[in-house]
């Protein structure tokens, strides 16, 4: 990515200079530097706000609710973990801070999802079933409130920023929904790896 930028950086100034309009790329590259920083102070005060209420939740035992909640969900999409595997609940914390639009407080929760998911994973040098079927929810990133971009659009002064909920919230449910039925169709081209509750009952017999 940083080759890529480069790349369009020093394109833009050969062209700008060819065309006798270097001046403009100067202008340009110190207004988008102007923006990008207000953009960036706006961003600490509603990320720090749903950070804040995620704390809140997170004390008040809103999550813990939320995991058992979402602990059905979780049998059949991720039937390969047991259910009081501690990545349900990470699962379920990484899935409100994305519905929230909380991409940064929600990644710290997706990588110990996977730590846990990769615990209970029986080959350790390839992803299991579980761990391709969050990585696809995740990625598809369904959203309520895309918090993030709202604050980007407020920041820019444009005039009417909620009107991005109604279709952020049809296109990510498209594609959540996509990924788990990708993911489950995936599974049954490729061989099904052996859960780690089926390796404990026949430890047991």
């Amino acid at each position: 990515m940083n080759y890529i930028f480069a790349f369009l950086i020093i394109i833009s100034i050969i062209i700008g200079a060819l065309n006798g309009k270097l001046e403009d790329v100067t202008q340009a590259v110190l207004s988008g530097a102007d923006l990008s920083v207000k953009v960036a102070i706006s961003l600490i005060g509603i990320m720090a706000f749903w950070l804040g209420m995620m704390k809140i939740a997170q004390k008040a035992g809103i999550i813990k609710f939320l995991s058992k909640l979402l602990k059905p969900l979780t049998k059949v999409l991720f039937n390969e973990i047991p259910p009081e595997s501690p990545a349900v609940g990470n699962i379920a914390m990484n899935f409100t801070a994305n519905a929230f639009g909380l991409a940064n407080a929600a990644t710290p929760f997706g990588i110990k999802a996977i730590e846990e998911l990769q615990k209970e994973n029986i080959d350790k040098k390839s992803a299991s079933n579980s761990m391709c079927m969050f990585l696809g929810m995740n990625t598809a990133g369904f959203q309520l409130i895309p918090t993030t971009v709202l604050a980007v659009l407020v920041s820019i002064g444009y005039k009417n920023p909620t009107e991005i909920i109604a279709p952020t919230l049809i296109v990510t449910i498209i594609a959540f929904t996509f990924a788990i039925v990708l993911s489950k169709i995936l599974q049954k081209i490729w061989k099904p790896q052996q859960s780690t509750m089926e390796v404990k009952d026949g430890q047991n017999s």
